[in-house]
């Protein structure tokens, strides 16, 4: 798995929003193509940060209105990324030891190019290891 490259696993179909996006049209985003999480950039597609289905618990816990609050209140800023000629090991080790679910892949002159999740390791695994005896 060292000389797999995350770049060969990663998924390249953002969902990207902007930090002022009220936080209600994220998660209908999010809903809508069925992911848990989008990522936040500016206007040139810098990454600002990235809002999960894990940020909604305190969303909803914390009772803001909702239909005004932007995306920024919530999103991590500070984001951990991986690079696309990253061996997947080293990345899963990174969303091990932090204990992420996803993992933004940037490159440094296009911005975010892709994201690593959780599900994409695991589609990853099934398909390249021998299947298990009936």
């Amino acid at each position: 798995m060292d000389d797999i490259f995350v770049a060969r696993v990663m998924s390249s179909s953002l969902t990207t929003v902007s930090p002022e996006t009220l936080v209600e049209d994220a998660a209908q985003e999010m809903l809508a193509n069925e992911i848990g999480s989008v990522i936040v950039v500016d206007d040139d597609g810098g990454l600002e940060g990235i809002l999960t289905t894990t940020d909604f618990v305190r969303i909803v816990a914390e009772r803001k209105p909702k239909d005004r609050t932007p995306v920024s209140t919530y999103m991590s800023q500070n984001v951990t990324t991986g690079r696309a000629q990253e061996s997947i090991r080293d990345a899963a080790d990174t969303m091990v030891e932090h204990g992420f679910h996803h993992l933004p892949i940037v490159d440094d002159d296009e911005g975010v190019i892709g994201i690593l999740t959780t599900s994409d390791l695991a589609s990853y695994l099934s398909h390249a290891q021998t299947p298990s005896p009936e």
